[in-house]
C-alpha cells in the first residue's frame, strides 16, 4: 500500500489507549498501573500503535501519544512552577467546557527532558518518518490557571521558551516533524493571529526538521460537537490566523475538511506551505470509505498542490473506541492510495 500510495499520510496525534493501560474513551484518562510496571505498558501501548499505523500503510508514524494522560497536561507535568496537587475548575476554549486545570505558581522551567524516552523509543521500531506531538503555547495557556504571570501573552512566551528547548532536543534525537497543537488558535482567533502566531515562532526557533501546527475544532466529545452546532453554514475561523502563518517559518498547517462546514478555498491562504487536509472524521464512528477520502482530496487539489498535500485525520482519535480508530487508519491509507491513482 505505501509504495503505491502518492499522498503522504499521518495521524494529527492521538490516538486510543489499551484498556489494560488506561480508562478507555476518555479525555482525561486515568492510568491503571503505576510506577516501572505505567512505564513499560505505555512503551508497549506504543509499538502497537508503530505497528498498527505500519500496518495501515501510512508513510508518517506518531508514538500515538500513549504515554500522556492528556495531549497538554503530557507536557505541563515535566515543568517546575505549576501546581498539580491543587487543580481548579476551570473554563477553557471560551469556556465551552470546564475542566480540571494545574495552577501556575512560580516561573516556569523544564525539570529536564519531558519526551525524550518516547521519542527515542519511537525513533528506534520504525524506520519510516515520525512526527512527535507538543501542545502549542497558547493551547498550554488556556488549559491552566494563572496565579504568577498576570500576563497570557508573557506566559505564552514563557512555555514557548520551554517548548523549544525540547523541541531541540528531539530533533537531535531523529525527530523528523515537530507538530504544534493549536486548537486555541480556532476560538481566539484575533489573539492567534497576533502573538499566538509569535510565540509559536519562539517554539520553533532553530528547528531545520520539518515544523507543522495542527489547528482543528476540537475532539469528538460532545462539549465540541454541540459548539460546532452553533457556528453556521461556513466555518472561517481559519481566515483570521491563515494570513499570519502563511508568513511565518512553520511548513505545514492543518486544517478540519471531512464532514466540516469549512470551505476548502481558505487553503489558498496558505500558498506555498504544505496543507495537512483532514479526511477522517473523529466525530463519528463511521469509517469512511476509501472514496469519501479521494473525493475530499480532490476538492482540497484545487488549492493546494499535489507535492505539499498530506491526508490526515482532522483531530486526534484519543476517545474513539481502539477497534474504530484501528479501521481509520487503514481507510485513510487506502482512501489516499486511491486518490493517487485518481489523481495522478
Amino acid at each position: 500500500m505505501l509504495e503505491k500510495a502518492t499522498f503522504r499520510t499521518a495521524i494529527a496525534g492521538s490516538l486510543p489507549k489499551p484498556a489494560w493501560l488506561s480508562e478507555t474513551q476518555k479525555l482525561w484518562p486515568q492510568w491503571k498501573q503505576d510506577g516501572a510496571e505505567l512505564a513499560q505498558a505505555k512503551l508497549d501501548a506504543t509499538l502497537i500503535w508503530i505497528k498498527a499505523q505500519e500496518d495501515a500503510g501510512l508513510s508518517t508514524i506518531g508514538d500515538g501519544e500513549q504515554s500522556r494522560q492528556h495531549f497538554v497536561h503530557g507536557f505541563l507535568e515535566q515543568v517546575d512552577g505549576i501546581d498539580f496537587e491543587h487543580k481548579v475548575t476551570m473554563g477553557i476554549r471560551d469556556n465551552r467546557y470546564d475542566a480540571q486545570v494545574p495552577q501556575v505558581v512560580s516561573e516556569l522551567k523544564l525539570k529536564g527532558r519531558v519526551h525524550g524516552s518516547e521519542a527515542r523509543f519511537l525513533r528506534a521500531h520504525t524506520t519510516r518518518k515520525i512526527k512527535f506531538t507538543m501542545p502549542g503555547p497558547m493551547t498550554i495557556v488556556d488549559t491552566v490557571a494563572d496565579r504568577f504571570y498576570g500576563d497570557k501573552v508573557k506566559m505564552a512566551y514563557a512555555f514557548a521558551e520551554l517548548l523549544n528547548q525540547e523541541a531541540l532536543a528531539l530533533q537531535a534525537e531523529g525527530v523528523d516533524i515537530i507538530q504544534f497543537d493549536e486548537p486555541a488558535f480556532n476560538v481566539y482567533m484575533k489573539d492567534a493571529a497576533d502573538w499566538g502566531v509569535k510565540a509559536l515562532e519562539i517554539a520553533a526557533r532553530g528547528l531545520t526538521c520539518t515544523t507543522a501546527v495542527h489547528i482543528c475544532y476540537g475532539y469528538g466529545i460532545k462539549a465540541n460537537n454541540d459548539w460546532k452546532e452553533t457556528l453556521g453554514g461556513e466555518w472561517r475561523q481559519y481566515a483570521d490566523v491563515f494570513p499570519a502563518l502563511a508568513k511565518s517559518s512553520i511548513k505545514q498547517v492543518s486544517l478540519e475538511c471531512f464532514h466540516s462546514h469549512v470551505p476548502l478555498d481558505l487553503i489558498k491562504l496558505l500558498e506555498g506551505k504544505e496543507v495537512m487536509v483532514g479526511v477522517i472524521d473523529v466525530a463519528s464512528d463511521t469509517i469512511e470509505t476509501p472514496e469519501e477520502i479521494a473525493d475530499t482530496i480532490g476538492r482540497a487539489l484545487q488549492f493546494v498542490r499535489k507535492d505539499k498535500l498530506i491526508a490526515c485525520t482532522n483531530c486526534g482519535l484519543a476517545p474513539m473506541s481502539r477497534e474504530v480508530a484501528e479501521k481509520k487508519l487503514a481507510a485513510l491509507a487506502q482512501g489516499a492510495a486511491l486518490a493517487g491513482v485518481r489523481y495522478a
